[in-house]
């Protein structure tokens, strides 16, 4: 069993339309300390983290929003994501995606420290690798992992990542929209991406089962990003990004049901739940769900059949 960690992130300045910052308490409200308990982990709720805004340079991309708060945020939530991964597993309650900046910075310092390499299961229908000169919408939330990764152009306007993420040990799932921008970066790395086509085309098992064995032959901690809109929003509508074409409920449980079994999990961040555009709960309660999957809920307990 684990400590799990409860920490809110209700960011919402790195997203197009507001809504987000109700993330944590939607999550909350739909039980989800009560899922972790009933499968018999200890649940410790930090509340949530509230950053200290200080202005920085303007960038000369103008179509950028919101740089002094979405900065403002990463710091915050680094050090908040650093000192619970080092007491327990920690479970990030978003919040747009740009708290992933934050939130995977933090964990993968506790896991340098710790002497382990981190690993990220990237479960989203964006790649979010865009630079701050490369994104044209100016919304941050599509710049995490180019952060993390420690890719040019952050300097002087986010913190410092200390440990930046080899983009090797990155395993992207259910990609279904890419700029063309994030395109080109990305293929000048080693992240592993399998988006939709290739869930479609070659499943999921065997390309997951791999990455996981990669993860423990490593002695790797595994972080887990789960965007709400890695869902087909048929069954998760309360998303500001909605992308048609998502994985599916059992898609969904399938992958964090392997996550589970592998026991490698230290962390995982829940993002872009937006409560607003949610119809009663429908989507809050379905991650409460999914990440009861991620630690050990089963419908039916398989026994091995004796001859």
């Amino acid at each position: 069993m684990q400590h799990c960690i409860l920490l809110g992130a209700p960011v919402q300045e790195g997203a197009s339309q507001r809504g987000c910052a109700m993330g944590p308490e939607a999550l909350r409200t739909a039980k989800l300390a009560e899922a972790l308990m009933e499968l018999g982990h200890t649940v410790e709720d930090r509340g949530d983290v509230s950053p200290r805004v200080v202005p920085v340079v303007p960038h000369d991309n103008k179509a950028i929003h919101n740089l002094d708060e979405v900065s403002a945020w990463i710091e915050a939530l680094s050090t908040q994501a650093h000192n619970a991964a080092t007491a327990g597993t920690p479970i990030f309650l978003g919040g747009d995606h740009s708290m992933a900046a934050g939130t995977v910075s933090g964990v993968a310092r506790a896991a340098a420290e710790a002497g382990k390499p981190l690993f990220v299961l990237w479960l989203d229908a964006h790649p979010d690798f865009h630079s701050l000169s490369s994104t044209g919408s100016g919304n941050l939330h599509g710049t995490p992992v180019a952060y993390f990764t420690g890719q040019a152009g952050f300097d002087g306007y986010f913190p410092a990542v200390s440990h930046p993420v080899d983009p090797a040990n990155i395993f992207m799932m259910g990609l279904r929209s890419v700029d063309p921008a994030e395109n080109a970066a990305m293929a000048k790395t080693d992240i592993t991406l399998h988006d939709m086509r290739a869930m479609d085309e070659f499943g999921i098992v065997a390309p997951l089962r791999e990455f996981l064995s990669r993860v423990k032959e490593a002695d790797g901690w595994l972080h887990v990003s789960l965007d709400v809109d890695f869902i087909d929003p048929s069954i998760a509508p309360g998303v500001g990004t909605t992308v048609p074409g998502g994985a599916t409920f059992r898609e969904a449980h399938l992958i964090l049901e392997m996550a589970q079994e592998s026991g490698l999990t230290r962390s995982m961040d829940l993002v872009e739940l937006n409560p607003f555009l949610d119809e009663r709960g429908r989507t809050a309660k379905l991650l409460v769900d999914l990440t009861a999957s991620l630690f050990g809920r089963r419908i039916i307990d398989r026994k091995t059949k004796s001859y």
